[in-house]
């Protein structure tokens, strides 16, 4: 090897070191934007919580089945099945 070619890849070897190191910084700086709007959002948005009355806490509803009536009896199976083809279900 000569000494042209031993300088040659030393001066490759910088160049791909230092197009690194731009990448590096190029994503930390990507980053820190992130970061900081990500902070910036959030204050805005526990700004505008505080500044707004409470909320009420929301009352899940239940859902109840229908009462059956005395007496009332459900429908046989054969009639059930029946209603079901009509109505477009396929079983």
């Amino acid at each position: 090897m000569t000494k042209e070619d031993r300088n040659h890849a030393a001066a490759s070897v910088t160049k791909s070191a230092k197009a690194a190191e731009d990448a590096r910084t190029d994503r930390d700086v990507a980053a820190k934007a992130v970061l900081d709007n990500m902070a910036k959002l959030k204050a805005l948005r526990l700004a505008r919580e505080a500044a707004e009355p409470p909320r009420p806490a929301a009352v899940p509803r239940k859902a109840r089945a229908k009462p059956k009536k005395p007496g009332e009896k459900s429908p046989a199976l054969a009639d059930w099945l029946a209603g079901q083809r009509s109505g477009g279900r396929r079983t």
